[in-house]
């Protein structure tokens, strides 16, 4: 694949103990990635990290503004622009835009060079230390994921698995480990492109489906309620833990709060349990 990169490395020498992070958006998601990104610095102070971007659409100017804001965190950050010609046989539409695949295919993507690589999507906040998942061993696994059957209805879960003709629990993937050596072999585009046209009917949350689908079983599972955490559903965690994951354990146990769904904390009219909080990151963005 042919792949235009633009690297432009902060002054800090990068070190064997950095943590790679790989992200997707295009321009609508440039200001909820600056806020993840302050809240994964504030959060990791002793930490270097180096974040691999892939996009198709994100101007020059954009691409040099954010590169010089992640130098201000001490952030290197690797923007790799994706030929959109590479996916010309690939099914697209509304529902499935070109950039859905940037994730499932970042192993062939992403420098051979580089062995892991944590995807966290735009709309997290990073509260506590990412160390220990970036250290986990995968053992025989190509991915580590959440799914949130603890706080979901267990026929939702059910459902999952027979409209996708999974056996596992469904992964929530806005947060996924990926050993990229393991996942080099398992990752085709072609195999992507047929799962995408044979459950198109079936197909709700198309990146996420076809993940479950094609790659489930290669995943094992992590807690959800430190590694992707569902801010959407702070009661049902209070109420299934028996009162254990209240407000103070989530501020001092869970890593990554995500702000699934439709609506986004950084719209007016959000009104939920972590609105304050994720307001006052986007506060600090700037200084």
């Amino acid at each position: 694949m042919t792949m235009k990169t633009n690297n432009y490395l902060s002054s800090e020498k990068m070190t064997d103990n950095k943590i790679n992070i790989l992200v997707t958006f295009d321009k609508n998601y440039i200001n909820p990635f600056r806020v993840m990104i302050k809240s994964l610095a504030i959060s990791n102070p002793m930490e270097t990290f180096h974040i691999w971007l892939l996009h198709s659409a994100i101007p020059q100017e954009d691409l040099f503004a954010l590169t010089e804001y992640c130098s201000k965190q001490k952030i290197t950050l690797t923007a790799i622009e994706i030929d959109r010609e590479l996916f010309k046989n690939a099914p697209v539409s509304k529902q499935y835009p070109q950039e859905m695949y940037y994730r499932m295919m970042a192993p062939l993507m992403l420098p051979n060079g580089l062995e892991r690589v944590l995807y966290l999507d735009p709309d997290i906040l990073v509260i506590n230390s990412i160390r220990s998942l970036w250290e986990m061993q995968l053992e025989n696994y190509s991915f580590a994921a959440a799914s949130h059957g603890f706080v979901l209805d267990e026929f939702i879960d059910e459902v999952n698995k027979a409209r996708l003709g999974t056996e596992h629990d469904y992964f929530n993937t806005g947060v996924l480990l990926i050993d990229l050596k393991r996942a080099r072999t398992i990752t085709k585009a072609e195999e992507i492109y047929r799962c995408v046209i044979d459950k198109a009917n079936q197909l709700i949350l198309p990146d996420q489906d076809v993940f479950n689908c094609l790659y489930g079983s290669y995943t094992v599972q992590i807690a959800d309620e430190i590694w992707n955490y569902d801010a959407r559903y702070y009661s049902a965690y209070l109420l299934k833990s028996e009162g254990k994951f209240d407000l103070d354990w989530v501020m001092q146990n869970t890593v990554f709060l995500h702000f699934c769904g439709k609506q986004k904390p950084w719209k007016k009219k959000y009104s939920g349990r972590f609105s304050a909080l994720y307001k006052h990151y986007m506060n600090l963005i700037d200084m």
